[in-house]
This record gives C-alpha cells, structure tokens and sequence, in this order.
C-alpha cells in the first residue's frame, strides 16, 4: 500500500516514483489524507533529488487532472496561447494577444498579478476604467467567441492542485525548483485547452531566470511537457537585463501598448512582440505578417475589441500619479546600463508592485525610462522619471536605484537583440 512517508523516502534516497504512486499522492492529497507538512517534505526533496521525464509528465498530468479543462472546441479558429516566466516592463501580452488575434488565431491568455519586483498583466489591464479580469468559464468563451482573445485570471477550477502546491513552495524555499516551476506553469496552461504554446522565457537581472544555462534548461523542459500532452510548444530565450520598453508601472505599460498598438512602440518591445508573434501564427498554422496587422489598424481593433468585451473603456483617461520625480544622468557620456532588477524594486517601493499576494497595487505609480542603454547623455540630463501616489515613496526608491545605470565615455555599446534563441522540441 502507498503512503507519504515511503515516497518521501524514496525520493529523499534518490529513487524514481512510480507513476500510480504519483497518481495516488495528488488524490490523497485533495482529500486531505496526505498533510501539508508531508508534501512541504516531498517538495523539499523533489528540490534536492528532481524529476526524471517520466516523473515529471505523470506528475504534471496529475496536477491538470486535479481539476477542470476549458473545452475550446466550439472556437471557430486555431488556438494559440503564450507564457511569459515575468520581467521588468513587459507588457508584450497586451498587444501580442490582440496582434495574434487580428491575424486570425483565437488567444485564450490566462494571466496573473504581479508579485516583488515583476509586473502582472492583470494588474496593468485592471488600471483601465471597468477592466474585469474575473471571468467565469463562460464569460471567458464568450470574450474568445467575439474578440478573438482574452486575458483574464485562471478559473479557480483549473489545476487547483497547483495553487496548493506554489503556496507550499513559497513558504519552505523551494520555488526555484525547475520541475516544479515546470509543472506549475505547464499545467495551467495546458488546462486552458489551447492546441499551441509559445514560451516567452526571460534570462538576466531582472528575471526570475538570471543565468542562460538554467533559463535553456527551463524552456527544455516545458516544451518537452508541452508535447507530451499533445500542445505544440515552442520558446524563445529572450534578454531581460534592461526594462522592456520605457513604461514599468501598471497605467503607464497600458498607454505605452496602446501607442505600440498605434505603430510607435519602442525598437526593443516591438522586436519581442513580432517575433512571439510569428512564432504563434506559425504554430497556429497561420500565414499572416504580425507587422501589417499593427500598420492597417486590425491589431488595434482587437484590443479594444477585447476589452470592451470585459467590462472596460478603452477610450477612458488612465489614472496619473500626484506626484514624480526625476533620476539624473550622473555623468557625460554614453548609458552602457540600466539594470531592470534595480528599476523593478524601484517601481515596487513607489506602489507598482506588491510584496504578499494580497496587498492592492497602485494603478498610476511607475517609471519612465527616458533614456536607454545605447543613448547618448549629459550630466544632469533626465534618465528616470519616478511617478508615485505618496511623495514618501520616492526615497526608499531612489535607494533602490543607487548604481543602477552607467555611463561611459568610451563609446556606445554594441547593440544587443532581445531575443537570443529559439528552443523546439528536442
């Protein structure tokens, strides 16, 4: 007979669990006759010892199995949807979801909420007058049906498994585990229902990823779960050294997509966005220029087609922070650095993030970039503007930005592209 205790042991030792003991242990697990603190041990041990591929494909199925499945099926298009592993400014799922959409695919983005120094898609949407962002499975059908995408929360029945499991990690040290960081993502996503996947894996300061090796080892093995549960999956490594963009903020990410969606999106951004894009038009077995659907209007239409479509105004004024501040170029020369970590907590102390799941962002604070590595300046020349609600919230700020850009005399430095590599099936 299986019980907790001899799995814990097992893969404490080293061993493979086997596939009807995995099976057993999510079912137990839901009825409560397996505690939190005999899961916390086996995720501990997990952390240590990993999973194999086996483990790992039975091991996400059994995190779907837990709950329900969107059935997508009366979607008259090919589904597409795409995951980003969060970063600094990057609000590319506001306009590739409508991009995607304009070119004939259907995009059902279950997104979340920010947490420390990286945005959330939901948090940024919800600034917009009306936005909801709480659909029921219905409601989330119907905005597909007529839009052509939606993003919105993950359904409280979808993996439900999974958010037992994150809160455990997050209180025992065990998050940067890349199985359970894999299975995590995978199974909401592959509980949406979509028939494709594109992967948005962020590596350098500001991502949750900071090395390559372990960003590409991450993108390995979520496509590889991808495929096995019938998902066409790809990613692509993409650089997050630098804020994406020049807004970092919840309002102010909303109003540069919409100006990307007007065509005028900065050189960095639109890089990332188009080639997601034609990333999932491929995969949707669709042949479209993403870029053509952003000049003639149509991507644009469907944004506010979308959010229309869930309550929001997408004609209405964004909310403006009472108070900013500026951030000086310390010196003449060239900016070699603008560290998206740094800039990440700085936005967070100003009200742009939160610390615990629970806490209320501000919807107007944020930061401008206003001059971006690769620019020339002169000392005393604005490089940041700080937007806050409370004037208190700037210090602690401006802290948080002590080294974080660099300017140089020697020269401007190389260009560097955002995207670094794309990543198939093995």
């Amino acid at each position: 007979m299986t019980d907790a205790v001899s799995l814990i042991r097992a893969k404490r030792d080293g061993q493979p669990l086997a596939g009807d003991d995995i099976r057993w242990l999510f079912e137990a697990y839901a009825r409560h006759d397996v505690a939190d603190e005999q899961m916390s041990a086996l995720l501990m041990a997990i952390y240590f010892r990993g999973l194999d591929r086996a483990e790992l494909r039975t091991w996400t199925a059994a995190m779907i199995a837990s709950g329900d499945r969107l059935d997508l099926s009366s979607i008259g298009r090919p589904t597409v949807d795409k995951h980003s592993t969060g970063g600094v400014g990057d609000k590319v799922s506001l306009i590739l979801a409508p991009l995607v959409a304009a070119c004939g695919a259907a995009v059902p983005q279950l997104s979340g909420r920010g947490l420390g120094h990286t945005g959330g898609t939901l948090d940024k949407l919800e600034s917009i007058p009306g936005f909801r962002a709480g659909l029921t499975p219905e409601e989330t059908l119907a905005v597909l049906a007529s839009a052509g995408c939606v993003i919105c929360a993950a359904g409280s029945g979808l993996a439900p498994a999974d958010r037992r499991l994150y809160a455990l990690r997050d209180v025992t040290g065990t998050v940067e585990s890349i199985p359970l960081i894999a299975s995590s993502i995978m199974s909401k996503k592959i509980a949406e229902g979509t028939s494709a996947l594109v992967l948005d894996v962020k590596v350098g300061t500001g991502a949750f990823m900071t090395s390559y090796q372990r960003a590409r080892e991450l993108a390995e093995t979520m496509v590889a779960l991808g495929e096995e549960h019938g998902v066409r999956t790809r990613a692509l490594l993409t650089q997050m050294d630098v804020p994406l963009g020049r807004a970092v903020g919840n309002a102010v990410e909303v109003e540069e997509s919409v100006q990307a969606l007007h065509g005028h999106g900065p050189g960095d951004l639109m890089e990332v966005t188009l080639a997601l894009a034609r990333q999932m038009l491929a995969l949707a077995g669709l042949e479209a220029d993403p870029a053509a659907a952003i000049a003639d209007g149509r991507a644009l239409a469907a944004y506010r087609t979308m959010i229309r479509a869930q309550g929001g105004d997408p004609d209405a004024p964004l909310p403006q922070a009472a108070h900013t501040q500026i951030l000086a170029a310390p010196a003449d020369g060239w900016l070699t650095r603008l560290d998206a970590l740094a800039v990440g907590i700085a936005a967070w102390r100003l009200g742009a993030g939160r610390a615990r799941k629970e806490d209320d962002v501000s919807a107007s604070a944020g930061i401008i970039c206003l001059a971006k590595p690769g620019d020339r300046v002169q000392a005393g020349q604005p490089l940041l503007e700080l937007r806050a609600d409370e004037r208190e919230r700037f210090g602690p700020a401006l802290a948080a930005l002590q080294g974080a850009a660099a300017v140089s005399d020697q020269g401007p430095p190389p260009p560097v592209s955002p995207v670094i590599e794309e990543v198939g099936p093995a």
